[in-house]
Formats: C-alpha cells, structure tokens, sequence
C-alpha cells in the first residue's frame, strides 16, 4: 500500500473511473484520495461512491496531492493550470489524461518546471481492466515514474510509449470502448432479432468479447489465426465472417480509428 496522497482535480467519467479503480484495488485507502469537482452536486456523489474527501477548491487538492491528476476536459487545462500553479509542491508529480495535451503545451500553462506525466488511460480503469499509457516529462525520476505506474497498474495496465505514439493510444485504446460498445450492442441486437431476451443477448455478447479478447492476451496467437480456428469449413462462423468482410468490417474499423487518431493530432495544435 502506497504511503501517497492521491489528488484528482475534475470528477468526470474519466477521473471517476481512476478513482473507483485506485480505491477498488486497495493500493491506497480512500482517506488519501482527495478530489474536486466544479459543483456540489459532483462532490457529494463522489464522496458518497468511493468514501475519499471532496472539496470544490482545485487549490486544496493542488497543495495536499503528492500525485496530482489533472482530469478535466482539455479546454479546461489552461484555465485549471493558472488557478493552481503558484500552489502545487516542485517535489509533486502532476499526471495529464486529457486527449490532445502535449506535455510542451502543459509545461508551458505552468510556467516553471514541473515533474509532468502525460498519459491516456480508459474508463475500464471502473472494473480494474484499464489500458494506459504513460509519458514523463525529463523532471520525473524513475522512482516517480515507478509509484505512477504502480497506480496505473492498480485499475489494468500500462505501458510507457514516446509521446509521438500518444495519439495513436488514443485511437486504439483510449477511445476504443466506445467502438467495442457499438460492437455489442450490435450483437445482442442481432440475438434479440433472432429471439433472445435482451438481458440475455447483452450476456452473451459481452461475455464472448471479454472471452475472445482473453485468448489474445493469453496466448499470445495471432488473431487472425484465433479466428480460423474458430471457422470450419462450410460452417456457420465462415458464413458470419464472409458477411462481415462483405461490409468491409475491417477498414471501417481501422478508418474509424484513424478518424481518432487525426481528431487528437488536431487537438494537440
């Protein structure tokens, strides 16, 4: 167990999810989580969740926080910045998850230097199955580094990647849940066509993603060879799979994807 206090400014999906994840896995207990939200209502709900303190001053949790996680919408960053940059301590390690947010950008809000890691986590971090990556900036120490993936590691995992990949993680994974979403409510919308009860539809589907998913990180295959073994010659899986090709699944997922990654290109300028 960490011996850190945790800060999150902005309790959105996103800093929601970290905290239930952080406070979910134990690695440090909610009494060393503080967090901040723009409204009362916010607070309230937060602290009624996850049992961490709450105060609508971003200051208080700029000067108590070891960790500082900015989790606020990125065209909020600049503003957030100018309110708590005189008041974060040199030896706090401020971590950045907005989309589109380059760490020379952010250096740049603060002002003076600043122990800065840009990351992309995904709101899986709610059930501990978070992907994320992670860029310091040259004032982080490894040490720092290490407790900063240590609570990434908490609620999934992560990886450290050069910054000229980060918008290539947000279209592979920071985004993605959303396209696997579309993905299973599609799926249970076919099974509820062919007669399954919806409840049960949804089951089946999601569970069979999560399943699917687990074999390619655990064996290591290829997918492309996960899936020939799943179609039989003549069988009923080839069938779906010739239908899908048809519609070009494929280069409309990774046209989809791009469409991301372009869009956090865009919004780093």
């Amino acid at each position: 167990m960490l011996e850190t206090t945790i800060g999150f400014i902005g309790c959105g999906n996103m800093g929601s999810a970290m905290i239930g994840g952080i406070t979910g896995s134990g690695l440090v207990p909610a009494s060393k989580v503080i967090a901040s939200a723009h409204t009362s209502a916010t607070v309230e709900k937060i602290k009624d969740q996850f049992g961490i303190r709450t105060t609508l001053d971003n200051q208080t949790v700029a000067k108590e926080a070891d960790i500082l996680f900015l989790a606020v919408k990125p065209y909020l960053y600049a503003e957030v910045i100018k309110e708590i940059k005189d008041v974060v301590s040199e030896d706090a390690v401020i971590v950045a998850i907005a989309a589109g947010q380059s760490i020379e950008k952010i250096e740049g809000c603060f002002g003076h230097p600043v122990k800065l890691v840009r990351s992309m986590p995904n709101t899986p971090a709610m059930v501990l199955e978070a992907m994320s990556a992670l860029t310091p900036n040259d004032n982080v120490t490894p040490e720092e580094l290490d407790t900063v993936i240590s609570i990434f590691n908490s609620f999934g995992k992560c990886e450290v990647v050069p910054e000229t990949l980060m918008d290539a993680v947000t279209g592979v994974s920071g985004s993605s849940p959303a396209y696997v979403y579309m993905f299973i409510e599609a799926m249970a919308d076919a099974a509820v066509w062919d007669g399954m009860p919806r409840a049960q539809a949804y089951k089946f589907a999601a569970q069979s993603v999560l399943g699917a998913a687990k074999m390619v990180l655990e064996t290591g295959k290829h997918p492309g060879e996960l899936k020939d073994a799943v179609c039989s010659p003549g069988g009923t899986t080839i069938a779906a799979v010739a239908a899908l090709e048809k519609q070009n699944l494929r280069s409309t997922v990774m046209n989809a994807q791009h469409a991301c990654t372009e869009k956090s290109k865009e919004m780093s300028k």
